[in-house]
Protein backbone atom coordinates (compact mmCIF):
# COMPACT_ATOMS: atom_id res chain seq x y z
CA UNK A 1 0.00 0.00 0.00
CA UNK A 2 0.95 3.22 -1.14
CA UNK A 3 2.28 5.69 1.89
CA UNK A 4 -0.41 8.00 0.69
CA UNK A 5 -3.20 5.86 0.43
CA UNK A 6 -2.87 4.29 3.63
CA UNK A 7 -2.35 8.03 5.46
CA UNK A 8 -6.06 8.61 4.07
CA UNK A 9 -7.55 5.68 5.29
CA UNK A 10 -6.40 6.33 8.42
CA UNK A 11 -7.95 9.85 8.42
CA UNK A 12 -10.99 8.40 6.82
CA UNK A 13 -10.87 6.06 9.64
CA UNK A 14 -10.65 8.56 13.03
CA UNK A 15 -13.00 10.68 10.97
CA UNK A 16 -16.09 8.34 10.55
CA UNK A 17 -16.80 8.17 14.45
CA UNK A 18 -16.80 11.88 14.99
CA UNK A 19 -19.32 11.77 11.57
CA UNK A 20 -21.23 9.58 13.18
CA UNK A 21 -21.37 11.14 16.67
CA UNK A 22 -22.79 14.16 15.08
CA UNK A 23 -25.21 12.67 13.00
CA UNK A 24 -26.58 10.95 16.02
CA UNK A 25 -26.72 13.90 17.83
CA UNK A 26 -30.18 14.57 18.26
CA UNK A 27 -32.07 17.79 17.58
CA UNK A 28 -33.51 19.90 20.46
CA UNK A 29 -37.24 19.57 19.95
CA UNK A 30 -39.98 22.30 21.37
CA UNK A 31 -42.89 21.12 22.92
CA UNK A 32 -45.37 23.44 21.45
CA UNK A 33 -48.85 23.84 23.44
CA UNK A 34 -52.20 25.54 22.32
CA UNK A 35 -55.83 26.19 23.94
CA UNK A 36 -56.55 27.06 20.49
CA UNK A 37 -57.07 25.07 17.69
CA UNK A 38 -54.29 24.49 14.31
CA UNK A 39 -57.04 25.58 11.76
CA UNK A 40 -57.46 28.91 13.41
CA UNK A 41 -53.67 29.08 14.10
CA UNK A 42 -51.98 28.69 10.52
CA UNK A 43 -50.93 32.80 10.36
CA UNK A 44 -49.65 32.26 14.09
CA UNK A 45 -47.64 29.61 13.48
CA UNK A 46 -45.90 31.26 10.61
CA UNK A 47 -45.57 34.01 12.54
CA UNK A 48 -43.61 31.71 15.62
CA UNK A 49 -41.49 30.53 12.99
CA UNK A 50 -40.66 33.65 11.42
CA UNK A 51 -39.50 34.43 15.10
CA UNK A 52 -37.64 31.01 15.36
CA UNK A 53 -36.05 31.56 12.05
CA UNK A 54 -34.78 35.57 13.39
CA UNK A 55 -32.85 33.45 15.89
CA UNK A 56 -31.39 30.80 13.45
CA UNK A 57 -34.11 27.14 14.16
CA UNK A 58 -35.67 26.13 10.88
CA UNK A 59 -38.22 23.32 11.63
CA UNK A 60 -37.51 20.25 10.78
CA UNK A 61 -33.69 21.12 10.06
CA UNK A 62 -32.45 21.81 12.98
CA UNK A 63 -35.02 21.90 15.19
CA UNK A 64 -38.26 19.62 16.42
CA UNK A 65 -41.68 20.70 17.51
CA UNK A 66 -44.18 18.80 19.12
CA UNK A 67 -47.65 19.85 19.07
CA UNK A 68 -50.98 19.47 21.23
CA UNK A 69 -53.58 21.69 20.41
CA UNK A 70 -57.22 21.90 23.12
CA UNK A 71 -59.70 23.26 20.42
CA UNK A 72 -60.83 25.91 23.44
CA UNK A 73 -61.23 22.76 25.87
CA UNK A 74 -59.20 24.18 28.89
CA UNK A 75 -59.47 20.60 30.68
CA UNK A 76 -57.24 19.00 28.88
CA UNK A 77 -54.31 21.28 29.07
CA UNK A 78 -52.80 19.92 32.32
CA UNK A 79 -52.63 16.38 30.56
CA UNK A 80 -50.96 18.06 26.86
CA UNK A 81 -48.50 19.68 29.30
CA UNK A 82 -47.32 16.47 31.55
CA UNK A 83 -47.20 14.59 27.88
CA UNK A 84 -44.53 17.05 26.72
CA UNK A 85 -42.71 17.48 29.84
CA UNK A 86 -42.71 13.46 30.30
CA UNK A 87 -40.59 13.59 26.51
CA UNK A 88 -38.02 15.94 27.98
CA UNK A 89 -38.44 18.99 25.46
CA UNK A 90 -35.60 21.72 25.67
CA UNK A 91 -38.18 24.08 25.79
CA UNK A 92 -42.12 24.68 26.54
CA UNK A 93 -44.23 26.64 24.63
CA UNK A 94 -47.50 27.46 26.24
CA UNK A 95 -49.84 29.89 24.13
CA UNK A 96 -53.34 30.31 22.98
CA UNK A 97 -55.00 32.53 26.04
CA UNK A 98 -53.70 32.09 29.66
CA UNK A 99 -54.93 28.73 30.54
CA UNK A 100 -52.27 26.95 28.41
CA UNK A 101 -49.22 28.51 30.42
CA UNK A 102 -51.19 27.90 33.86
CA UNK A 103 -51.02 24.41 32.99
CA UNK A 104 -47.48 24.23 31.73
CA UNK A 105 -46.29 26.25 35.00
CA UNK A 106 -48.14 23.24 36.79
CA UNK A 107 -46.16 20.84 34.85
CA UNK A 108 -42.18 21.52 35.37
CA UNK A 109 -40.24 23.99 37.19
CA UNK A 110 -37.58 23.21 35.54
CA UNK A 111 -38.01 23.07 32.19
CA UNK A 112 -37.90 26.19 30.07
CA UNK A 113 -41.63 27.97 29.32
CA UNK A 114 -42.30 30.27 26.90
CA UNK A 115 -45.51 31.73 27.33
CA UNK A 116 -47.99 34.50 25.98
CA UNK A 117 -50.91 35.74 28.56
CA UNK A 118 -53.97 37.92 28.25
CA UNK A 119 -53.30 39.31 31.67
CA UNK A 120 -51.14 40.04 34.47
CA UNK A 121 -48.20 37.18 34.66
CA UNK A 122 -46.89 38.23 38.22
CA UNK A 123 -50.52 38.29 39.34
CA UNK A 124 -50.78 34.79 37.53
CA UNK A 125 -48.23 33.58 39.24
CA UNK A 126 -46.08 32.86 36.45
CA UNK A 127 -42.84 34.94 37.24
CA UNK A 128 -41.96 37.43 40.06
CA UNK A 129 -41.89 40.35 37.91
CA UNK A 130 -42.08 41.99 34.38
CA UNK A 131 -38.63 42.77 34.61
CA UNK A 132 -36.80 40.12 36.24
CA UNK A 133 -39.22 36.92 35.67
CA UNK A 134 -36.70 34.55 37.95
CA UNK A 135 -37.77 30.81 38.18
CA UNK A 136 -37.97 28.90 34.60
CA UNK A 137 -40.82 31.18 32.74
CA UNK A 138 -40.70 34.02 30.82
CA UNK A 139 -42.87 35.61 27.85
CA UNK A 140 -45.43 38.40 26.68
CA UNK A 141 -48.35 39.51 27.93
CA UNK A 142 -51.23 41.16 25.12
CA UNK A 143 -53.06 42.54 27.86
CA UNK A 144 -56.67 41.47 26.00
CA UNK A 145 -57.92 40.63 29.88
CA UNK A 146 -57.78 44.41 31.07
CA UNK A 147 -58.93 45.74 27.55
CA UNK A 148 -62.58 45.41 28.26
CA UNK A 149 -63.28 48.38 29.46
CA UNK A 150 -61.66 49.88 26.37
CA UNK A 151 -64.11 48.05 24.12
CA UNK A 152 -66.99 48.64 25.78
CA UNK A 153 -66.32 52.67 24.96
CA UNK A 154 -65.84 52.09 21.59
CA UNK A 155 -68.60 50.18 20.98
CA UNK A 156 -71.13 52.85 22.82
CA UNK A 157 -69.34 55.24 20.41
CA UNK A 158 -70.36 53.39 17.73
CA UNK A 159 -73.62 52.78 18.81
CA UNK A 160 -74.70 55.35 21.11
CA UNK A 161 -78.37 54.99 21.00
CA UNK A 162 -78.53 51.38 22.01
CA UNK A 163 -80.76 50.79 25.07
CA UNK A 164 -78.63 46.58 26.24
CA UNK A 165 -75.60 45.66 25.16
CA UNK A 166 -74.50 42.29 25.25
CA UNK A 167 -71.86 40.46 26.62
CA UNK A 168 -70.31 37.20 25.91
CA UNK A 169 -68.07 35.76 28.46
CA UNK A 170 -66.45 32.18 28.94
CA UNK A 171 -66.63 31.46 32.62
CA UNK A 172 -63.57 30.52 33.19
CA UNK A 173 -62.80 34.31 32.82
CA UNK A 174 -65.56 36.14 34.58
CA UNK A 175 -63.35 36.88 37.41
CA UNK A 176 -60.80 38.98 35.23
CA UNK A 177 -63.02 40.49 33.00
CA UNK A 178 -67.03 40.66 34.30
CA UNK A 179 -66.29 43.01 37.20
CA UNK A 180 -64.02 45.53 34.73
CA UNK A 181 -66.74 45.68 32.15
CA UNK A 182 -69.53 45.89 34.97
CA UNK A 183 -67.63 48.76 36.42
CA UNK A 184 -67.21 50.35 32.96
CA UNK A 185 -70.68 49.89 32.34
CA UNK A 186 -71.85 51.82 35.53
CA UNK A 187 -69.40 54.86 35.22
CA UNK A 188 -71.60 55.15 31.31
CA UNK A 189 -74.30 54.26 32.34
CA UNK A 190 -74.61 51.77 30.15
CA UNK A 191 -77.30 48.30 30.46
CA UNK A 192 -75.55 45.13 29.94
CA UNK A 193 -76.48 41.75 29.57
CA UNK A 194 -73.70 38.80 30.43
CA UNK A 195 -74.55 35.32 28.38
CA UNK A 196 -71.78 32.76 29.22
CA UNK A 197 -70.34 30.03 26.53
CA UNK A 198 -67.61 27.43 27.35
CA UNK A 199 -69.29 24.80 25.14
CA UNK A 200 -70.54 24.37 21.51
CA UNK A 201 -74.28 23.93 23.72
CA UNK A 202 -73.60 26.18 25.84
CA UNK A 203 -72.35 29.30 23.07
CA UNK A 204 -76.13 28.16 20.96
CA UNK A 205 -78.12 28.70 24.14
CA UNK A 206 -75.89 32.58 24.73
CA UNK A 207 -77.23 33.25 21.44
CA UNK A 208 -80.75 32.29 21.94
CA UNK A 209 -80.27 34.49 25.07
CA UNK A 210 -79.00 37.40 23.33
CA UNK A 211 -81.46 37.39 20.87
CA UNK A 212 -84.48 36.77 23.33
CA UNK A 213 -83.33 39.78 25.19
CA UNK A 214 -83.23 41.88 21.58
CA UNK A 215 -79.75 43.27 22.52
CA UNK A 216 -78.45 45.64 20.34
CA UNK A 217 -74.79 45.75 20.39
CA UNK A 218 -72.15 42.80 20.63
CA UNK A 219 -68.67 42.94 23.35
CA UNK A 220 -67.36 39.79 22.49
CA UNK A 221 -65.05 39.24 25.12
CA UNK A 222 -61.18 37.97 24.45
CA UNK A 223 -61.08 34.44 25.13
CA UNK A 224 -59.36 31.54 23.82
CA UNK A 225 -62.87 29.36 22.82
CA UNK A 226 -64.25 31.90 20.96
CA UNK A 227 -61.30 32.19 19.33
CA UNK A 228 -61.99 29.25 17.48
CA UNK A 229 -65.57 29.17 17.31
CA UNK A 230 -64.84 33.08 15.36
CA UNK A 231 -66.79 31.98 12.35
CA UNK A 232 -70.01 31.08 14.08
CA UNK A 233 -69.77 34.50 16.11
CA UNK A 234 -69.39 36.83 13.36
CA UNK A 235 -72.11 35.14 11.64
CA UNK A 236 -74.45 35.65 14.55
CA UNK A 237 -73.92 39.07 14.82
CA UNK A 238 -74.31 39.50 10.97
CA UNK A 239 -77.70 37.40 10.78
CA UNK A 240 -79.14 39.44 14.04
CA UNK A 241 -77.39 42.96 12.10
CA UNK A 242 -75.41 43.46 15.38
CA UNK A 243 -72.80 46.03 15.97
CA UNK A 244 -69.95 43.99 17.21
CA UNK A 245 -66.43 43.98 18.61
CA UNK A 246 -63.96 41.77 19.25
CA UNK A 247 -60.08 41.42 20.95
CA UNK A 248 -58.06 40.37 17.65
CA UNK A 249 -57.63 41.73 14.19
CA UNK A 250 -58.38 38.18 12.77
CA UNK A 251 -62.07 38.99 13.74
CA UNK A 252 -62.36 41.63 11.75
CA UNK A 253 -60.50 40.08 8.68
CA UNK A 254 -63.63 37.40 9.00
CA UNK A 255 -66.15 39.79 9.07
CA UNK A 256 -66.49 41.25 12.48
CA UNK A 257 -67.34 44.93 12.61
CA UNK A 258 -64.78 45.98 14.93
CA UNK A 259 -61.31 44.51 16.36
CA UNK A 260 -59.29 46.24 19.28
CA UNK A 261 -56.14 44.73 20.70
CA UNK A 262 -52.48 43.77 19.83
CA UNK A 263 -51.17 42.68 16.39
CA UNK A 264 -51.29 38.75 17.76
CA UNK A 265 -49.20 37.84 14.64
CA UNK A 266 -45.89 40.00 16.03
CA UNK A 267 -46.88 38.49 19.36
CA UNK A 268 -46.27 34.95 18.28
CA UNK A 269 -42.97 35.73 16.45
CA UNK A 270 -41.71 37.49 19.55
CA UNK A 271 -42.26 33.99 20.84
CA UNK A 272 -40.39 32.38 18.48
CA UNK A 273 -37.82 34.69 18.98
CA UNK A 274 -37.58 34.25 22.84
CA UNK A 275 -37.77 30.24 21.88
CA UNK A 276 -34.43 30.43 20.26
CA UNK A 277 -32.73 32.59 22.34
CA UNK A 278 -33.35 30.15 25.47
CA UNK A 279 -32.51 27.02 22.45
CA UNK A 280 -29.24 29.03 22.67
CA UNK A 281 -27.99 29.01 26.13
CA UNK A 282 -30.25 31.98 27.80
CA UNK A 283 -32.47 31.74 30.97
CA UNK A 284 -36.15 32.83 31.27
CA UNK A 285 -35.30 34.12 33.98
CA UNK A 286 -32.91 36.98 32.48
CA UNK A 287 -35.70 37.78 29.82
CA UNK A 288 -37.84 40.26 30.51
CA UNK A 289 -41.60 39.79 30.13
CA UNK A 290 -42.07 41.49 26.82
CA UNK A 291 -45.30 43.95 27.25
CA UNK A 292 -48.18 46.06 23.99
CA UNK A 293 -46.74 49.30 22.77
CA UNK A 294 -49.42 49.30 20.47
CA UNK A 295 -53.13 48.79 20.48
CA UNK A 296 -54.64 48.94 16.76
CA UNK A 297 -58.47 49.60 15.86
CA UNK A 298 -59.50 47.64 12.90
CA UNK A 299 -62.73 48.23 11.31
CA UNK A 300 -64.22 46.79 8.62
CA UNK A 301 -66.81 49.06 6.03
CA UNK A 302 -68.07 46.25 4.02
CA UNK A 303 -69.63 44.61 7.20
CA UNK A 304 -71.04 48.11 8.43
CA UNK A 305 -72.82 48.47 5.28
CA UNK A 306 -74.32 44.69 5.19
CA UNK A 307 -76.32 45.39 8.59
CA UNK A 308 -76.55 48.85 8.22
CA UNK A 309 -74.71 50.57 10.72
CA UNK A 310 -72.88 54.32 10.03
CA UNK A 311 -69.09 54.24 10.91
CA UNK A 312 -69.00 58.37 12.67
CA UNK A 313 -66.04 60.03 10.98
CA UNK A 314 -64.11 60.03 14.72
CA UNK A 315 -63.88 56.31 14.46
CA UNK A 316 -62.76 56.08 11.02
CA UNK A 317 -59.89 58.46 12.29
CA UNK A 318 -59.57 56.59 15.48
CA UNK A 319 -58.95 53.51 12.95
CA UNK A 320 -55.32 51.95 12.67
CA UNK A 321 -57.23 50.15 9.56
CA UNK A 322 -60.11 49.93 7.51
CA UNK A 323 -60.69 46.82 5.58
CA UNK A 324 -63.20 48.05 2.22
Amino acid sequence: MKRREFITLIGGAAASPLRVRAQQAPMPAIGYMSARGPEDSTHLLAAFRRGLAEGGYVEGQNVAVEYRWARGQYDLLPAMAADLVSRRVSVLVAVGGDPSPRAAKRATSTIPIVFGVGGDPVSEGLVESLNRPGGNATGDTVYTNIMEPKRLGLLRELAPGVQLIGVLLNPSFVPYQLPQIEEAARSIDQPILFAKASTDDELAAAFTALTAARVGALLVAGDPYFDTRRDRLVAFAERQRLPAIYQFREYAVAGGLLSYGVDIADAYRQRGVYTARILQGEKPADLPVLQPTKFELVINLKTAKTIGVKISDNLLSLADEVIE
